[in-house]
């Protein structure tokens, strides 16, 4: 399918929430860490899925049901050919915080007190909290990667403390969610895979931005969410090199995920559908579907040099407002500026830049272990994508400084 040359005017016309005002002012979208607006296509195949073709999936011989489960396997393998894996490596969970846990549970048996579990200060809340229960309940040690004091990390050292502590998973973040800081995962990867370590990557924050060749990158296992990707809301995707994820222990259980049930036992199918019970979130995934369908109708190299060049101007714009602090990394960054003003609580910035159309984040997005190594209560964050402008950021800064007049 021939690549279309990038027209911001055009992509801006394709997500409808973008197009409107928020108290009087046009709406500036800097929230996308959290989760990426929607184009049109995704919201049609939703719409239609419910309106002409709703029906379970993997159940029936009727018409509808058989269009169901193809459209829906078809997704499967789209995201396959997307991260350059086998279809039988994608799981479908509820977002990238499932597809951890599931991970977390299906290695408990495997830990005992003399393995260790490296994780890192940048994870989010959600790569951090499932192997602490881990560690709790399987006596594994839980440690830490050394970061640096202005949150990034020295690669050799974390390669170092990685063949010395001869972990039995490396569980580490693409990007963080918080400062958009950009991992440098292969040589961490091959330091684990030299001391026979799985490798988990959080990729909610990277897999729009950098699009993963997870073959190349040879982790055991990689997650994200539909809705940091243009994708709908409940939906995750859970990689798992096969051999791997078929050593995993079951999740949930119930129908679907069934070889044979008998009243005093089961068994079940292998990898996926051992780890997809019930009913799926089946309009989720063709959703999904349609927002990859989007994606690689644009040419990614664009996108990323496209986003790349608008943080820059962003940043460099931002770097000149007085008594502003950047906390980011401005090198190797995915787009995303995390920041304070003086000693003013990024609560009260937010709402004020609301006031003027501008979506913000503050607070310590669920990163609380990098805020206290930061020496913060919060931040606020900026997060760009592809569809903003380079007037969001022009009237993002002009906002701010009128927000930071009400307050000097």
């Amino acid at each position: 399918m021939p690549t279309l040359k990038f027209d911001i005017n055009k992509i801006r016309k394709d997500f409808p929430t973008l197009n409107q005002t928020i108290n009087g002012c046009p709406l500036v979208y800097l929230d996308s860490a959290a989760t990426s607006q929607k184009p049109q296509s995704v919201i049609d195949t939703i719409t239609e899925f419910y309106t002409s073709q709703n029906a379970n999936v993997h159940r029936g011989r009727h018409t509808l049901s058989e269009q169901a489960t193809y459209s829906y396997e078809q997704v499967r393998d789209k995201t396959a050919r997307f991260f350059n894996v086998l279809s039988k490596e994608i799981v479908w969970t509820k977002g990238a915080t499932e597809a951890i846990n599931l991970v977390a549970n299906g290695l408990k048996k495997r830990l005992d007190k003399s393995h260790t579990i490296i994780i890192s200060p940048l994870e989010h809340h959600a790569n951090i909290v499932p192997w602490q229960l881990v560690s709790q309940q399987t006596g594994a040690k839980l440690v830490s990667l050394p970061l640096n004091n202005n949150g990034t990390l020295n690669i050799q050292q974390c390669c170092e403390f990685i063949k010395e502590t001869k972990p039995a998973l490396l569980a580490i973040t693409q990007a963080s969610n918080t400062l958009g800081n950009i991992t440098d995962l292969k040589p961490l990867i091959v330091a684990a895979k030299e001391v026979n370590s799985l490798v988990l990557v959080d990729g909610a924050q990277g897999a729009l931005h950098l699009k993963p060749d997870l073959r190349e990158l040879n982790c055991d296992f990689y997650v994200c969410s539909s809705h940091k990707m243009l994708g709908p809301t409940g939906l995750g995707v859970l990689y798992g090199q096969y051999e791997e994820l078929n050593t995993l222990d079951i999740y949930q259980s119930g129908g679907e995920m069934i070889d044979k049930v008998y009243l005093t036992h089961s068994t079940y199918r292998p990898a996926p559908a051992k780890f997809e019970t019930g009913t799926p979130n089946i309009s989720g995934v063709l959703g999904f579907g349609a927002a990859l369908d989007y994606l690689n109708e644009l040419d990614h190299v664009q996108i990323q040099q496209y986003e790349q060049e608008l943080f820059s101007y962003a940043a460099q714009k931002l770097v000149k407002v007085d008594g502003i602090t950047i906390f980011s990394n401005l090198s190797d960054n995915i787009g995303t500026l995390c920041f304070n003003f003086k000693d003013e609580h990024p609560y009260d910035l937010a709402t004020l830049l609301d006031g003027y159309g501008v979506a913000v984040r503050s607070g310590h997005h669920c990163t609380q272990p990098l805020m206290t190594h930061l020496g913060l209560n919060g931040t606020l964050r900026a997060s760009f994508s592809f569809y903003n402008t380079y007037k969001d950021v022009d009237i993002f800064i002009d906002s701010l400084k009128k927000c930071i007049a009400l307050l000097d």
